[in-house]
């Protein structure tokens, strides 16, 4: 055992990045009276108004600015392309005092990928460290690429390709032992697959998670899938680094919240038991409040148990039918998910009475994953579903920010969409504004809580956000 993963199993603080006295919001009405007012903190945020952005891209309050540092179609360090539709993202420590950042790309086979429009650069990498070569030279091309990233003078140092072969890697989530696991958002079969309109043939079952290395050596890694994580549309997962236990979210409108209890912590690739969030006192619980029955109100707590799942492989798709069936709640399109001082967060984008979208707060049992958590359960509770789009428009990626903030981004396109501020008393503001008409995603803050990055999917890019960080706290 590595001595990163002898300080995972002793330690209950990593990744614990601030957020630890956020307090449940008020309903929304309240919540839109007190924080759109242009004179309050909510509407002004910790560090004050956004100033229009001169080249029309990125709004953001005074004093900051953003880089662009990376961009669909430059050439890599290795000589191969950055892939388009940039979504989850992790910042780790790295050599020199620089920053790793492992970057998901949530491609179709058909769609702009690392080896050129005609795989023309296919033949620079090994193809048995593709997990799917496809058909006839046109191989599953999703994955991730790795920046090493100069804090300190604010420059890209290199990229790279780090693991390829995959479909549609949407999120994903950070390990206390320093890798990346990513997730395919799909739950296509080997055999002929439509992406889009445009027919592809797999040659092998897609909607697994993958685990890639945080390293600044360049090279691709093999992606070798975990398949006792189940197969499912993955989207996010957090890791618990007291028990061990690995939480997922599923990106569908009926889909479920996953437990992964491995047998080996930290040992993802050894198996392990897969299990789906139930309600003690509601079986096959609808979390989604679109209609009338069981609607959880704001601020709600409820014990958890988790059930256990077979034929997790699902070669129907149905894995979340079955274990609804079988007494499991159903959450509207599990999205974003983070790990902070001891609680789970977790985003279901179309969650909420408006579809406005919902975050969830899981708070793990003391002994989480033996048979004493039936005496002492896990609690989950409905932390915010504004209901108001001048609050917050369809929760995605998040991540918890130094100074005890949740920041959120919107899942949505148009003039406008927002990377959304809440403060430990239950207040939203407006961070930063993206005028690139698309979706906003993967944010994350460097180790040294200078940087923050986040990704304007459609467009491509991959910005680095410095300025006055430290004032929010």
């Amino acid at each position: 055992m590595s001595q990163s993963r002898r300080k995972f199993l002793g330690s209950t603080a990593c990744f614990a990045v601030g957020f630890a006295g956020l307090q449940r919001f008020v309903a929304a009405e309240e919540l839109a009276t007190t924080s759109l007012r242009s004179t309050s903190e909510a509407a002004t945020g910790r560090f004050g108004p956004l100033q229009p952005d001169p080249e029309n891209l990125f709004d953001l309050p005074a004093g900051f600015s953003y880089r662009v540092i990376s961009r669909v179609g430059d050439t890599m360090t290795d000589g191969l392309l950055v892939p388009d539709k940039a979504d989850g993202m992790a910042a780790f420590p790295g050599p020199d005092g620089h920053t790793i950042v492992v970057r998901n790309h949530e491609i179709a086979p058909h769609q702009i990928g690392p080896f050129g429009e005609s795989a023309q650069l296919l033949s620079k990498v090994d193809p048995k460290m593709l997990y799917d070569l496809g058909e006839r030279g046109k191989p599953c091309h999703a994955g991730t690429t790795t920046l090493v990233y100069d804090t300190k003078n604010q420059r890209l140092v290199k990229q790279y390709l780090s693991l390829t072969g995959t479909v549609r890697n949407c999120a994903g989530g950070p390990t206390p032992w320093g890798t990346w696991i990513t997730c395919e958002e799909t739950g296509d079969v080997r055999g002929l697959n439509i992406y889009d309109g445009i027919e592809t043939l797999c040659q092998e079952d897609h909607g697994y998670n993958f685990e890639v290395s945080a390293t600044a050596e360049v090279g691709l890694q093999k992606a070798m899938p975990l398949k006792a994580m189940g197969r499912f549309r993955h989207e996010a997962v957090a890791v618990d680094p007291k028990s061990g236990a690995v939480y997922q979210t599923e990106d569908i409108d009926d889909g479920l919240i996953y437990r992964f209890l491995p047998n080996r912590p930290g040992q993802l690739s050894e198996g392990g038991k897969l299990q789906a969030l139930m309600l003690v006192d509601q079986a096959s619980a609808d979390t989604r409040n679109w209609s009338e029955g069981f609607n959880p109100t704001v601020g709600q707590q409820f014990a958890v148990r988790w059930i256990d799942l077979d034929e997790i492989e699902a070669p129907k798709n149905d894995l979340r039918l079955r274990g609804f069936a079988a007494g499991a709640a159903c959450f509207a399109r599990g999205e974003g998910m983070w790990y902070s001082e001891g609680d789970i967060y977790f985003a279901c984008t179309s969650g909420g009475a408006a579809e406005l979208g919902q975050i969830w707060r899981y708070t793990p049992s003391p002994v989480e994953g033996t048979a004493e958590e039936v005496n002492s359960p896990g609690k989950l509770e409905l932390f915010v579903e504004p209901n108001n789009s001048n609050l917050v428009v369809n929760a995605d990626n998040l991540t918890a920010a130094p100074w005890g903030d949740l920041v959120v981004c919107e899942d949505r396109t148009g003039d406008e969409v927002r990377l959304v501020g809440v403060t430990p008393a239950g207040e939203l503001y407006t961070l930063a504004n993206s005028r690139g008409g698309s979706e906003l995603a993967g944010v994350c803050f460097s180790p040294d809580g200078s940087t923050l990055f986040v990704n304007i999917q459609h467009l491509g890019l991959t910005l680095a956000i410095s300025g006055p960080w430290e004032d929010g706290a």
